[in-house]
């Protein structure tokens, strides 16, 4: 992630904004009180409550300064123009090889869930349909070999 620019769906975005404001306020408070009732307990070196209390507010701080992080950097893409894919872009494909049709949503690597078809513009597939338009035909490398695309249609969300 270093320096480079984030490029986020405007779903994506608010996302992020309302997980850090979750992790700022309510869950801040949560753990906080969790560690005074740990606090109260006693002995901290044997203290398996404070321990883990501890440990989550770590992750919780760490992931809040990594939210901060991608905020600084992102831009919100702008996915109104289907003559061509962008991020943010809906994108249906016809696999050429088992004539299947495929629809795909292009996000930042901190939205993809191949699970709900959103991927990444960082991945193999994402990379190469970029830029492309209507009636392209796309070759991407995958684990079992070169798979075919056509682009059938691209829309936005």
């Amino acid at each position: 992630m270093a320096n480079e620019e984030i490029i986020l769906t405007p779903e994506g975005l608010a996302k992020l904004e309302a997980e850090l404001e979750e992790l700022k306020g309510p869950k801040r408070r949560e753990l906080a009180q969790r560690i005074k009732t740990a606090i109260s307990y006693g002995d901290l070196k044997e203290n398996s409550e404070y321990h883990s209390a501890k440990e989550d507010q770590a992750f919780m701080e760490t992931r809040i300064l990594q939210i901060q992080a991608m905020l600084k950097k992102a831009r919100v893409a702008d996915s109104s123009d289907t003559s061509k894919v962008t991020v943010g872009s809906i994108v249906s494909l016809l696999d050429q090889e088992f004539d299947e049709k495929l629809d795909y949503r292009i996000v930042s690597p901190a939205e993809a869930d191949v699970m709900e078809n959103r991927i990444s513009y960082e991945s193999p597939l994402g990379k190469t349909l970029i830029g492309k338009q209507v009636g392209d035909v796309v070759e991407v490398d995958a684990p079992i070999g070169k798979i075919k695309y056509k682009v059938l249609a691209i829309r936005s969300l």
